[in-house]
């Protein structure tokens, strides 16, 4: 049996697979078995293992129907020997003295599994640059070189890399467990790194940049395609871990936040053409949240300010166009007390209501909604009646036509029914005026005629 089985999942990588082999065959820790899984690969990359595998004894190929990175992945951990798992990413690279470290920490501190940093490499640029995400400098300052597990972290579990690539397990504690990824899914490591975490009584971190993780346009990851729709099921897997392990009340908080966070990272990141799909499986999932009496009980108290907006705009936007319009027209509030004093709510307000006017005619109902939305939603802020104060009579009328129409062209006659108004109210405060003036004036020409006539009657001394 070997110390360190390394698993190695590829599809599809030929430009990268070699960088990736060559940083294993070469670590400095030669006690290791290296099983490639080939999850069937249209282009060159099961030749290239296949000639790797022809010049070191110590790789293994296998291949496969394509069945995701999941599949290929958990496949591989059970034909796995070693003392030690490590699972390696086929378009990365991993520092030739990683395992070696590793190893001998995990060892000296006899824990389940060692945690280590990874640096990103941008592919596109050729450039290098660190992130909080795969430093974990927080998690370091706080647990330093000692043992310790989720219990000594709190909040901090959710500011941990959850790839595997940044972790060697002892691969009893992964079997034991049964930990396995979730099959059929991308950003599945989320639900294998919290189930590891949350099973292991013994952690450590080694505080070195052991791994390199490579960034290009085409990886699942960063493609923006329909397989981005995995991350709302990986939500939910996320919070079923925690519901298994019995931490589901002590983290609800963070769960919550974390799932709307990381759902509308993703939407923002998907491509335009997907946009609207994820939209509406987002809400579907909202509505189910909604409806089950465990979660919505106590979920407007956990979600933050802004998530709670995010959960609330998916729920009454009908579609992601208006989804949008609705977003960006709330953006501009300010979170805190002075939010008055700080916004032009008459400028913003405006733009938004001239906007209406100068989208196409296809638009204009989308947009409708999604402004009358926005005013609604103004209606129900705590600051509702220190912002009302501070707007123009015309803008509180607009709002006011917005709030009480259901459709774009129900808006554009009542708002034109309210402009002839205030025409008729001119031409009849222009009569009434005209009326004043024709009634003083004969009241006038009545009172000279009086006058004239006793000046008549005592010159000819009628009345005598």
């Amino acid at each position: 049996m070997v110390k360190i089985s390394v698993v190695v999942p590829v599809y599809n990588v030929e430009n990268y697979l070699a960088d990736c082999l060559d940083s294993l065959i070469n670590q400095t820790f030669k006690d290791i078995e290296i099983i490639c899984i080939n999850d069937g690969s249209p282009d060159n990359s099961l030749q290239i293992l296949e000639e790797y595998a022809e010049k070191d004894s110590r790789m293994k190929v296998y291949s496969q129907e394509n069945g995701g990175h999941a599949v290929a992945t958990n496949r591989g951990i059970s034909m796995a020997t070693g003392d030690y798992l490590f699972l390696m990413d086929s378009d990365d690279v991993l520092e030739l003295n990683a395992l070696e470290l590793s190893y001998n920490r995990a060892e000296e501190k006899d824990v389940d599994f060692v945690i280590f940093k990874a640096i990103n490499y941008n592919n596109a640029r050729d450039e290098y640059y660190e992130s909080e995400v795969y430093s974990m400098n927080k998690v370091y300052n706080l647990v330093g070189d000692s043992v310790f597990n989720y219990k000594d972290l709190g909040e901090l579990i959710f500011e941990m890399s959850v790839t595997p690539w940044s972790k060697l397990y002892k691969r009893d504690f992964i079997i034991n467990n049964n930990i396995i990824f979730p099959e059929g899914l991308i950003f599945e490591d989320n639900v294998f790194f919290y189930n590891a975490l949350l099973s292991a009584e013994r952690v450590c971190f080694l505080n070195e940049f052991l791994f390199i993780r490579r960034w290009y346009s085409t990886s699942s990851t960063t493609a923006g395609d329909l397989r981005f729709l995995n991350s709302i099921d990986v939500t939910n897997l996320v919070i079923d871990t925690f519901e298994k392990h019995g931490e589901y009340e002590n983290f609800q908080k963070n769960l919550w936040n974390f799932k709307v966070r990381i759902n509308m990272m993703r939407y923002k990141k998907i491509k335009p053409e997907f946009k609207e799909t994820f939209f509406n499986e987002l809400k579907k999932d909202f509505i189910k949240i909604i409806n089950n009496p465990k979660y919505v009980e106590n979920l407007h108290s956990n979600l933050s300010y802004g998530n709670k907006k995010l959960f609330e705009q998916v729920l009454i936007s009908n579609n992601s166009f208006e989804f949008d319009h609705l977003r960006n027209a709330y953006a501009n509030k300010m979170k805190s007390n002075n939010i008055t004093k700080k916004i032009d709510f008459n400028g913003l307000f405006s733009d938004i209501y001239k906007q209406y006017w100068n989208v196409s005619t296809e638009e204009k109902e989308d947009y409708f909604h999604a402004m009358r939305n926005f005013v609604v939603e103004l209606y129900q802020d705590e600051l509702y009646y220190d912002i009302f104060n501070k707007i123009t009579y015309r803008n509180k009328k607009i709002m006011e036509q917005i709030s009480i129409s259901t459709q774009s062209s129900e808006f554009e006659i009542i708002r034109e029914l309210y402009n002839n108004r205030n025409k008729l109210d001119d031409l009849n405060n222009k009569r009434q005026i005209l009326i004043d003036e024709y009634e003083s004036i004969k009241e006038f020409n009545d009172s000279l005629k009086s006058s004239n006539s006793l000046k008549l009657a005592k010159l000819f001394n009628f009345g005598n």
